[in-house]
């Protein structure tokens, strides 16, 4: 049941249990210092440390946490899907649960929700990842709001905060794969993104390996944007024209044949990751299964 008052607080766990008792304390302190009722959903996405014994005995302690627990790893955004589903607030705010994300922040995005905005971005500042990681997370930022058409400035932070009506739209999409943030910025009507804090991980390790991140990147180009297959079509032409040139200039090497190789190859990948997200959606499987939801009595 909705109450057109209540904070909705979203959190997918997976492996968290260092970091769950200090995000759990300061979250309760800034929820209790908000005049206003709230519900913290803490999705355990198949963790196989002690995430969910740490849950279960907060839960003894605070009536306002519920627990919705998964029978297997189904990923970051997909757990975010299901506290969305089961969220009975008129607000509804992401965060992740590695204190990354500090909770303090919270109070200002409900305040811009308050004004009138639909989907609160955020924007991470003095970043405390390592070098590496931060320029990479500028260089995609700046692909994928050239691929998909978007404008945001930082797609990899999770502290967000979206109205009732982004999160119903959010809810009817059927998509196998989908990337939240991206998604609700197709949505909204009047968007914005502020500033937040950052913290470097104090305990535990990401759970975003290189190839995970390079995953996400292919679910977000391509659930959002035909223009990998277009980029295709047009190298295409260029290629056959480059071809027809070499040709009548006798000039056509080995070098030439290995490079059109390449590009054929990954031609057929991109061609190949469209064909394979069809095979998912026609599929019809379920995008994840949960084991238990615990709540009131429960």
């Amino acid at each position: 049941m909705l109450n057109n008052n209540i904070i909705s607080i979203v959190i997918p766990v997976y492996n968290e249990e260092e970091n769950l008792p200090e995000l759990l304390r300061r979250l309760f302190a800034v929820m209790n210092d908000i005049s206003r009722p709230y519900e913290i959903i803490l999705v355990n996405d198949g963790s196989k440390d002690s995430s969910l014994a740490i849950m279960l005995q907060e839960r003894k302690k605070n009536p306002n946490l519920r627990i919705i627990d998964f029978n297997g790893n189904f990923g970051q955004h997909t757990a975010i899907i299901a506290g969305f589903k089961a969220s009975r607030g008129n607000q509804v705010i992401t965060l992740d649960a590695d204190l990354q994300n500090p909770p303090e922040e919270i109070p200002r995005i409900i305040a811009e929700l308050d004004s009138g905005h639909d989907s609160v971005g955020t924007i991470r500042q003095k970043r405390k990842d390592s070098f590496f990681r931060r320029y990479a997370s500028k260089l995609i930022n700046r692909i994928m709001n050239a691929v998909t058409g978007f404008t945001l400035h930082d797609y990899g932070c999770m502290l967000r905060g979206y109205s009732r009506d982004i999160i119903d739209i959010i809810n009817e999409c059927r998509e196998v794969s989908t990337f939240i943030p991206a998604l609700a910025q197709k949505f909204a009507v009047n968007p914005v993104e502020i500033e937040v804090s950052h913290e470097a991980r104090a305990k535990g390790e990401s759970k975003y390996s290189l190839f995970r991140l390079i995953r996400l990147q292919f679910d977000l180009m391509t659930a959002f944007s035909l223009f990998p297959l277009q980029m295709i079509t047009i190298l295409g032409m260029m290629i056959f024209g480059a071809g027809i040139i070499l040709t009548l200039c006798g000039i056509f090497g080995y070098g030439v044949n290995f490079m059109l190789a390449g590009i054929t190859v990954t031609c057929t990948g991109i061609t190949g990751e469209y064909t394979g997200r069809i095979y998912q959606e026609v599929r019809k499987r379920p995008r994840y299964v949960i084991r238990k939801i615990y709540e009131g009595d429960n």
